[in-house]
């Protein structure tokens, strides 16, 4: 019989997905009154892989990566996840915009040594139920020393593109875990 644990600490991570700066900029001030402060951040890269939030979000597209300094326990995952949803949520309220044309994409999830893990509210086959309307799904898994990618991981997150800066959040969590 296997002996129960506490879950494992990790580095949380949020994705952004806007076509607007200005917000990006207010998404991130927001996270952080939750989150404390980021000790990782990524370039604005450009989101071309796909055209689904186009509708919402309009054309120009960025994604960015924040990383926290302060470790989380994996088992928070679906309250990060309803937080992200309400800062969301505010922010089109603030915005004037409709809840279902929401200006800004905010996707938690955290990372651990061998794994970067997404939080989702969609169900689908390879996703795993957390709590109160909450999946999470294994979108990257570390072998062979790089972020390798599965048959269902998002194209912008399988692509190469991400990978040298998650590389570096890597590092830094290896690090966080020494102390």
């Amino acid at each position: 019989m296997g002996t129960v644990k506490p879950p494992p600490r990790a580095k949380l991570f949020c994705g952004l997905l806007t076509s607007d700066l200005d917000l990006m900029t207010l998404a991130i001030r927001r996270l952080r009154s939750h989150f404390n402060a980021t000790d990782l951040e990524s370039e604005s890269w450009p989101f071309e892989q796909t055209d689904y939030y186009r509708v919402e979000m309009g054309e120009c597209i960025k994604r960015r990566f924040v990383f926290f300094e302060e470790l989380v326990s994996v088992g928070r995952l679906a309250d990060i996840k309803r937080l992200t949803n309400d800062i969301e949520s505010r922010i089109c309220d603030d915005t004037l915009h409709p809840h279902d044309r929401r200006p800004i994409n905010l996707d938690p999830g955290y990372m651990t040594l061998s794994k970067f893990v997404l939080a989702t509210t969609k169900d689908y086959s390879h996703r795993i139920y957390l709590d109160r309307g909450i999946f999470a799904e294994v979108t990257l898994h570390y072998a062979n020393g790089a972020w390798q990618p599965y048959p269902w991981t998002y194209p912008d997150y399988a692509a190469e593109t991400y990978h040298a800066f998650f590389e570096s959040a890597r590092e830094k969590l290896k690090e966080q875990l020494r102390e």
